[in-house]
């Protein structure tokens, strides 16, 4: 087993490189092993030999090019993580709320309820209605600057055209003033938390009256 001393003697090589350091190592030990082939005293190498290099040095050569590669790879790959680690946080960041928007939107639902069940000829005629009616509409206004703050968006498309991505239509209304697929209804405003849809709305959407969906081509029969 070894001891206290024998550990804080162990060999550099033995020690975990990283990426970076293996390819300055290797890029040094080529270096040196290069310096090493230089013919000494000066002397030329045959004319035989010149611009052809050595087995050995084309061998090291490779194996830096190999090493510098995977030290590239492992860097790109590397680089690539940490891209999709930040998107994961920010992700997480910007829709941690999801559940609570879902459940307050309801309170929010009430809060228009309650400003719209106090109408403004009531508000008019008594004072009392009218003071109630003013602190329901600042109630109102508050939370719904609350909700923008944090992403939240109420979806009420009257008279908007219909968008399956954010509308559920439940029922079809014959008109033949609106353009068909026009939202004629409201049964119940969606909800968006930045771009992700909390719940969609229903909706009633129009359609061409039943008229003038069956009626027949007249057909010129003088020729």
């Amino acid at each position: 087993m070894p001891t206290e001393q024998s550990r804080n003697t162990m060999p550099q090589d033995e020690v975990a490189l990283s990426p970076e350091a293996q390819l300055e190592q290797a890029l040094q030990q080529a270096a040196e092993a290069m310096a090493t082939a230089q013919p000494e005293d000066g002397e030329a190498p045959p004319p035989e030999t010149i611009g052809i290099a050595p087995p050995a040095d084309e061998e090291l050569q490779r194996q830096v090019a190999e090493m510098k590669d995977q030290v590239l790879r492992t860097m790109a790959e590397m680089e690539n993580v940490r891209a999709r680690a930040r998107k994961d946080v920010e992700e997480s960041s910007k829709y941690a709320v999801t559940g609570f928007a879902r459940d307050i939107i309801s309170v929010l639902e009430n809060l228009y309820r309650a400003a719209a069940s106090v109408p403004e000829q009531a508000r008019a005629e008594s004072p009392l209605l009218n003071t109630l009616g003013q602190g329901i509409d600042m109630t109102l206004a508050e939370f719904i600057n609350v909700m923008s703050r944090h992403g939240i968006k109420r979806i009420d498309p009257l008279h908007q055209p219909f968008d399956h991505n954010f509308h559920q239509a439940v029922a079809q209304i014959e008109s033949a003033e609106h353009a068909p697929g026009t939202v004629l209804q409201v049964m119940q405003a969606g909800y968006v938390l930045h771009d992700r849809l909390l719940r969609p709305a229903m909706v009633g959407v129009a359609k061409a009256p039943a008229q003038a969906a069956e009626a027949p081509q007249s057909v010129d029969t003088q020729a």
